[in-house]
């Protein structure tokens, strides 16, 4: 914290030399809230709008629980109260909807201790904000009876395991600012659950403390995941219980999470992949327990586990897993800058054998499974040291490991220092142009203010440019917007929003907000990110759960009505964006927890209902770095008709874990159709043989890390009979001959090569199946 403060007086101090809004005779500096002043989110005026809910003046998005009868006070039953805060104004749950953008809400508990003796139900698209000034804690009675204090997907009485949402569908949810405490449930019930997290993209839980019994027939879980698609969470603390996490989801990004006293760290069921940064475990019984072994779709257990500096301490081991490999791939690890204190055993199988022993001592770089090297197919199964990537001191902390930041919250920032768009003359009704009023408060109160988009939807018909030194803060993920003829001109590409103008520097925080465009938008760059971190000031451009949705959702004039999966609708109007991101040549980013989605169906109508619509390229970046992208799906781009993610003269990059899907209408059309290849950024060419999106590809660029991917390509031209044969796609990952990049924990679906040199296919899945995907340990150069 000392240092983010002393961070911001420098940064205040260029943004000074770099001029301010016209408004401001100071930079924005350090918080003045006092100590005893509510969190600014309890306080701020709250005028937010649905723009597209049926009563959008008379919809309520910010929610205060108290003034639904909750009292906080440690001893009132509060479970009703705040279940009435949530559900309130005809929400999407129950069962009865699939998913709803229209019905946004911040459901937010002021400090206090909230007693429950039944769940807390989070419906589809809603915020769970604790004051972060001072976390409330939810106590739940020694009587508690429900699946977790909060419960993200609640099975349905009765429904022989139905549930409110589909798993894999279940986006748009965040939890942050709580103590969960169930030490008062009785120790053997697994009722003392903190949370069942059962989701998929665009999710987040953060700053959590989960408060479980020590006793030794101890049943408590901090987290229970069954299933799901997920999806990021960082900055958590489980203290106690039998399990700190109890998981099962095709992939994951954890960052920042500590586990103390518990006797299992870390479960993990199943998996296609998990990345796991920076892992606390101390005093535990084992640290990592995998339920490994299962090879085929039907008898998936863990995939891949990629664990990056993790610290270990006093625990008997680190990492088990439930079956002997047996000299062959059957659940891959990747271990990489772990510190050991008194852990005798690092690596060992449930039964007692040792794999790796342990003590106290540094693993620097280990691997089981299969790996690579260069242009050799040739899979060597390893149990042991593998390739080290070279990490640039750019990418890393003050301790060596991959840099890391929280989710700005500005918990000692005052009211008074941040400014409401509505106040200024921004409608976000999703009808109104508000180009000149957000370019407006930009031009006043850049760098001395907190720009606070109240909830709504605004539209802008011209670049916005988001100038160096800005902070911006949504409410329930406010969108901008962009529609017109501005962005229709695919040869003539144009950005919705510049994050910084053309080599710009200074600070920049962006925090849950979401950037969109309204059909047809064939020409849209939707997010232009030129700014670069302030000297001496690591992560400070940065974005956190904010999102990139493209289409199928309310007023994008991109659903089933226009763009129906029959193609019906044709191309002109179903062109949703040139190109999501484009990380420029002078910019650095902290991407945490981003969706590059291209909607595959409607989050509106029914939920589930296919689209056809077009995005050229997901995220492109030119950058020198330093570049994060943490949980980006997870960072996820998904369903863009080039590629996903393009890397080109980009140096000094850690991405972990990233998540692609190919569009499921391909090779109908076949890329680049119906966009054409643009030479002007770097475009890939296609021709024979080449059907399909490249997932990523990789040209010309140096210090690449990759800690975590997964690749998939589910259908083809919407059917699923490629997936058994493992056809969908021919080729999906593709990189130069000169490029310096490692990747750890590759799992990739359906693709015949999992890995291409020169758009020549190096690595056939077939000798890496592991469960339903296909995985490489890791893949070097040399």
């Amino acid at each position: 914290m000392f240092i983010w403060f002393f961070l911001s007086i420098l940064s205040g101090l260029f943004l000074s030399a770099q001029g301010l809004g016209t408004s401001c005779s100071t930079p924005l500096g350090s918080g003045t809230a006092s100590s005893s002043d509510p969190f600014w989110m309890e306080t701020i005026k709250h005028q937010g709008t649905a723009a597209f809910n049926a009563n959008p003046t008379g919809y309520q998005v910010f929610r205060n629980v108290k003034n639904f009868g909750a009292k906080g006070d440690g001893v009132t039953d509060d479970t009703v109260a705040i279940n009435n805060a949530i559900t309130a104004g005809s929400r999407c749950g129950g069962g009865s909807c699939e998913s709803s953008t229209v019905t946004p809400a911040i459901v937010y508990f002021p400090k206090g201790t909230y007693v429950v003796s039944a769940p807390i139900i989070a419906f589809y698209y809603t915020q769970l904000i604790g004051d972060a000034k001072s976390p409330p804690t939810l106590l739940a009675t020694s009587s508690f009876n429900g699946i977790a204090v909060i419960d993200a997907d609640p099975y349905i009485p009765g429904g022989n395991g139905a549930q409110f949402y589909i798993n894999q569908n279940n986006f748009f949810r965040s939890v942050r600012n709580f103590v969960i405490d169930v030490r008062q449930v009785p120790a053997e019930k697994p009722q003392g659950t903190g949370l069942h997290w059962q989701v998929a993209q665009a999710t987040s839980l953060m700053n959590i403390v989960v408060q479980m019994s020590t006793a030794a027939n101890t049943a408590h879980q901090g987290i229970w995941m069954e299933n799901g698609s997920g999806g990021f969470m960082g900055d958590l603390i489980f203290n106690g219980g039998k399990f700190g996490m109890w998981v099962g989801n095709q992939q994951f990004t954890v960052r920042n999470v500590t586990v103390n006293n518990a006797q299992i760290g870390i479960f993990s069921n199943w998996n296609w992949g998990w990345s796991f940064q920076s892992v606390t475990v101390n005093n535990c019984q084992v640290a990592f327990d995998l339920n490994t072994g299962g090879v085929t779709q039907a008898t998936q257990t863990t995939g891949a586990v990629s664990i990056i500096d993790a610290t270990i301490n006093n625990t008997p081991i680190f990492v088990r897993t439930a079956q002997p490999s047996s000299g062959r791939l059957a659940g891959s690890i990747v271990i990489n800058n772990a510190k050991l204190n008194n852990v005798p055993t690092a690596v060992g199988v449930v039964g007692g054998g040792t794999v790796l022993a342990g003590g106290t001592t540094t693993i620097t770089s280990w691997g089981q499974g299969n790996v690579f090297k260069g242009t050799n197919p040739s899979a060597v199964f390893t149990q042991g040291s593998i390739t080290a990537a070279n990490k640039p001191s750019a990418l890393l902390d003050s301790s060596g490991k991959i840099f890391g930041r929280t989710h700005p919250q500005y918990a000692n920032f005052a009211v008074s220092q941040f400014v409401s768009v509505k106040d200024n003359g921004a409608k976000g009704d999703g009808k109104t142009d508000d180009t000149a009023a957000i370019k407006a408060i930009f031009l006043k109160f850049a760098g001395c203010k907190i720009i606070f988009f109240d909830a709504g939807t605004y539209v802008v018909t011209s670049t916005i440019t988001i100038p160096a030194g800005t902070q911006i803060v949504g409410e329930a993920w406010s969108v901008i917007a962009g529609k017109g003829s501005a962005f229709q001109d695919q040869n003539n590409p144009q950005a919705v929003v510049k994050v910084g103008d053309t080599n710009s520097q200074g600070i920049m925080e962006i925090t849950d907000m979401i950037f969109t465009t309204m059909g047809p938008a064939a020409g849209a760059i939707v997010l232009e990110w030129n700014v670069k971190q302030p000297s001496g000031q690591t992560g400070g451009a940065g974005m956190w759960d904010s999102h990139i949705r493209l289409g199928g959702a309310a007023g994008t004039n991109l659903e089933t009505a226009q763009c129906p999966q029959s193609g019906s609708g044709g191309t002109a109007n179903c062109f949703a964006a040139f190109l999501g991101l484009h990380l420029t040549a002078s910019s650095t980013a902290y991407l945490e927890g981003t969706w590059v989605w291209l909607a595959d169906h409607d989050l509106d109508g029914d939920g589930s209902s296919r689209v056809t619509i077009f995005s050229g390229r997901g995220i492109l970046s030119e950058s020198a770095g330093p570049v994060w992208m943490i949980g980006t799906g997870t960072l996820t781009a998904e369903h863009h008709v080039l590629y996903q993610y393009s890397l080109v003269n980009a140096k000094n990059h850690y991405m972990g874990l990233i998540q692609t899907e190919t569009p499921y209408f391909q090779p109908n059309p076949a890329p680049p159709a119906p966009f054409t290849v643009n030479s002007a950024f770097h475009d890939p060419t296609f021709g024979t043989g080449f059907t399909s999106a490249w997932a990523l590809q990789v040209q010309t660029s140096t210090d690449i890390i990759i800690f975590g991917a997964g690749l998939y390509s589910f259908f083809n031209n919407f059917d699923q009979t490629c997936l058994t044969p493992a056809n969908c796609q021919a080729q999906i990952l593709n990189i130069d001959s000169t490029s310096s990049i490692t990747i750890y924990s590759l799992s990739t679906v359906a693709t015949t090569f999992q890995l291409s040199i020169n758009r020549n296919g190096i690595i056939n899945q077939s000798g890496n199946v592991d469960g339903f995907a296909s995985t490489v340990t890791a893949w070097s150069r040399t």
